[in-house]
């Protein structure tokens, strides 16, 4: 086969397991998926087998994923290294981020490096998944993690710190035995926080994965909740509810793909990033606002 794209075809069938699945990773239909592969296995033999719950590739159908897997590396490989070829601050940058640390930690940051560095077009994903930066899913990311991938690079910065949280005025109309709990669907099957918090006995009335949702449920003043200090700790109707220190989440991180580390763009864009967040360490810490 010469067609790359044939490659890619046997590729998102293999990881996909049903053409419906494998059509939209490619961005195609499910009828041009089926047709493509109907003439591939035409011209080469059968390489997949319809089975229960999808299709299972046969041996020479796994010979040929071997070879796409190469062919993705080294194209891959090769995007990289064109992405980092370039002396000056210009050219493209893809940065990942959780949308909470866009939203309330760096907007106005991000809009300043935009505008400091005019020629780098800055484009901002929010995720809360640790994209593929081999796979060139991003440039640049932010994530919280314990031990994220070995062979990235960049800078390890300081945890995420939490605290307990409610709206004065819920916790000035609502009786002790009513107050109630807003929470992650993972507090059902962890209520450790819950033991340790100055509520322990209230209910979790309501469960919410969003933490932007959940914040904004906390500042409407719908129940007691959990939550980063750098968003909290600025709303001025929050009230913390303990005095014991934050609670440490995930380290910070900041990083790229080894292959881009000397590109001038992604350094200027993950020292300005590195600046900007360690110039509110205090407030991720929990450390700006007394009980």
């Amino acid at each position: 086969m010469n067609d790359w794209d044939d490659y890619r075809l046997i590729l998102a069938l293999a990881r996909c397991g049903s053409l419906r699945s494998a059509a939209a990773s490619l961005g195609l239909t499910h009828t041009t998926v089926s047709r493509r592969l109907a003439t591939l296995q035409d011209a080469r033999g059968q390489l997949f087998d319809k089975a229960p719950g999808g299709y299972r590739a046969t041996k020479l159908g796994e010979a040929l994923i071997g070879v796409a897997e190469r062919m993705e590396r080294l194209t891959l490989d090769a995007a990289r290294q064109q992405k980092a070829v370039g002396e000056d601050l210009s050219g493209p940058i893809t940065l990942s981020l959780p949308e909470a640390i866009a939203q309330f930690l760096l907007l106005e940051e991000l809009l300043e490096f935009a505008e400091t560095y005019p020629a780098i077009t800055l484009t901002v994903e929010t995720s809360y998944r640790f994209v593929d930066l081999d796979r060139s899913e991003a440039d640049v990311v932010i994530r919280g993690a314990q031990e994220p991938p070995d062979h990235l690079v960049g800078r390890r910065l300081f945890p995420n710190c939490v605290t307990y949280y409610a709206d004065r005025n819920y916790l000035a109309r609502t009786p002790e035995e009513e107050l109630r709990w807003i929470a992650p669907s993972a507090a059902a099957t962890d209520p450790s926080w819950l033991a340790g918090s100055p509520y322990p006995d209230a209910p979790i009335a309501l469960m919410i994965d969003d933490i932007t949702a959940r914040h904004r449920a906390l500042v409407s003043g719908l129940g007691l909740s959990r939550g980063a200090c750098f968003m909290a700790d600025p709303e001025p109707t929050l009230v913390r509810l303990s005095s014991q220190p934050p609670v440490p989440q995930q380290e910070l991180w900041v990083l790229t793909h080894p292959d881009l580390r000397q590109t001038p763009r992604i350094r200027a864009v993950m020292e300005f990033i590195i600046n900007a967040v360690n110039a509110k360490r205090a407030l991720i810490l929990g450390q700006t606002r007394e009980v």
